[in-house]
């Protein structure tokens, strides 16, 4: 759930911190107070769009962090697949800044992350529900989700999902084999040509390594040799000097003939020996090297022309052997893939055949358990309409044939008939806002144990309502809050009263400039709030219809908000 708030230089709000329990939290507070401002910073630190007007005037940029903590097994698990998981405490910490050129910048516990990235994170983390806007509930496509999940049909959504996946896939590779015969042509020609020029090199592993050091040896030789000469001279020595082996050899004979004297030399001698037989090989391995370097010319352009091939091939094929390799076994792979004979074609249609069968007879056991689903779906929707005090609005929820997709065969949508003998429409074309408010509601309040969304907020979802209908949507929003946390922003006394958190949005203005904060209120304070909303001033009358309204909304109530 959403635990805390903290805003910087966002519009009216210079900084404000906010902290959120379980359970029904409302915010009130006069009109221009600043309530919708919380919500744009829980939008921008959502990841949602926002504009750089938001941005304080004066203020170089802006910033929201959001703190959710005691996430769901499911919630934790998304984050996890997306690369964001929670910390060791199981809290995600979100920080969104916004300057005042538009450039922002976003962190999820610490770690850089795109704003897409985050709105996909911030829209399985909250669901924002406003006066004439959901994007979930309004969006068709959405619904045949909400069915699923409502019906608990998710393993025959499974079954079908894998059966259309291995259709597609048949599909796919009969298109491959099946193309155009001019383009079949073309295309062989080309992966002929590919193949062929590729074998032809006859290229190897770590050739192009061994080549490039064969070169730097040949470019070099003269230099080489000049220098093995050099060592063999300072070693065996020439006609007119003696070399390092000779003069050694002297001083180890020298080294023997004193140990016939003192002992302590029999040890030096040892060692005077060990390297004179150590640049003895080293004198043979000279020699021998020596009369190895043969620098043949023509060896050279053999070497630039074999590395002059390789170059072309890196140029076509890839960056080195290894790619020019794979890529010559995916060309033969693919030409060999394009000649199937007819038989083999004529076997994968016929497996064609059988994938599309079994995928539409998974389709017809899933758009049977849809209909069932739909049917305990309305029924369960009317409860809550009627208790909604809206006995006469009418949830139909159409499920009708569609081309095979990845969610099945049905175009599933939810419509709606606001008053007795109109037809159903799409829920999105309901016009009024106090009936939407309360459709809306009804969908969440079934909806509730099938979305894995654990924080709900509901802008001023009292508009067009009053009296008794305001008091049963406050019921609602309280049991709604029995299992998730909800926020919900009023103008509604009634809705007020039943919340377990009451904050105030209050605005004023020092020293010319306007400030908004915000204050949890208990006791009196939410007393004196309750009686504004009611009256316009905390009049004896209204404070003593806002204390009964305590008393009358709260006690009749169990702890989880039910009658």
């Amino acid at each position: 759930m959403l635990s805390r708030l903290y805003i910087a230089n966002i519009a009216v709000i210079e900084k404000a911190e906010i902290e959120f329990d379980s359970g029904l939290n409302v915010l009130t507070g006069e009109t221009g107070a600043g309530k919708s401002i919380v919500i744009d910073s829980l939008n921008a630190v959502l990841g949602e769009r926002v504009s750089r007007e938001i941005v304080r005037s004066g203020s170089p940029r802006a910033e929201v962090t959001a703190l959710f903590t005691g996430l769901a097994g499911s919630t934790a698990a998304m984050l996890e697949a997306k690369g964001y998981p929670p910390d060791e405490e199981g809290a995600l910490l979100i920080q969104r800044m916004i300057t005042a050129e538009g450039k922002s910048a976003c962190r999820i516990n610490g770690r850089p992350v795109t704003v897409a990235v985050l709105r996909e994170i911030g829209r399985e983390l909250v669901n924002i529900h406003g006066q004439h806007e959901n994007q979930a509930l309004l969006d068709p496509e959405r619904h045949v989700g909400y069915l699923d999940r409502l019906g608990g049909i998710e393993a025959k959504r499974n079954a079908y999902q894998e059966a259309y996946h291995r259709f597609c896939a048949i599909r796919t590779e009969l298109g491959k084999s099946d193309m155009d015969e001019r383009e079949k042509a073309r295309r062989m020609d080309l992966l002929h040509y590919q193949v062929e020029e590729i074998d032809e090199a006859g290229l190897q592993m770590g050739e192009e390594e061994e080549l490039l050091e064969q070169r730097n040896l040949y470019r070099n030789a003269a230099k080489i040799a000049e220098a093995v000469a050099a060592a063999r001279q300072a070693l065996s020595g020439d006609e007119e000097s003696d070399g390092a082996l000779a003069r050694l050899s002297a001083a180890v004979d020298a080294i023997s003939e004193a140990g016939r004297y003192v002992s302590e030399m029999e040890q030096l001698e040892k060692r005077a020996q060990s390297l004179l037989y150590e640049l003895e090989e080293c004198a043979g391995e000279l020699r021998d090297f020596g009369s190895s370097l043969e620098f043949d010319p023509d060896e050279l352009d053999r070497i630039e022309t074999r590395l002059e091939t390789i170059r072309r091939l890196t140029v076509k094929y890839g960056p080195g052997i290894e790619e020019i390799l794979r890529f010559g076994a995916a060309a033969a792979a693919e030409l060999e893939e394009i000649e199937l004979s007819d038989e083999h074609l004529a076997h994968l249609r016929e497996e064609l055949t059988v994938a599309a069968d079994a995928a539409k007879k998974a389709a017809s056991v899933l758009t049977a358990a849809r209909r069932a689903a739909a049917k305990r779906f309305t029924a369960d929707v009317g409860k809550q309409l009627t208790f909604l005090d809206m006995p006469d609005v009418r949830l139909e929820v159409a499920v009708e044939p569609a081309e095979l997709s990845v969610s099945g065969a049905d175009q599933v949508e939810f419509r709606i008939s606001a008053n007795p003998g109109e037809p159903v429409r799409a829920i999105s074309r309901i016009a009024s806002g106090g009936e939407l408010s309360r459709i809306m509601l009804a969908l969440k309040s079934v909806l509730a144990g099938a979305d894995d969304i654990d924080t709900l907020i509901f802008d001023e979802i009292d508009t067009g309502i009053s009296g008794r209908a305001a008091r049963k949507v406050g019921i609602k929003l309280r049991q709604i809050g029995g299992e998730r946390q909800v926020l919900c922003v009023t103008h509604l006394a009634q809705i007020a009263a039943l919340a377990h958190r009451h904050l105030l949005i209050r605005k004023e203005v020092r020293e010319g400039r306007t400030f908004t904060g915000v204050t949890p209120l208990e006791g009196e304070e939410r007393e004196q709030e309750l009686a504004r909303i009611i009256g316009g001033t905390a009049t004896d009358a209204n404070l003593l219809a806002a204390r009964e309204m305590l008393r009358e909304n709260l006690s009749p109530l169990s702890g989880d908000g039910s009658l």
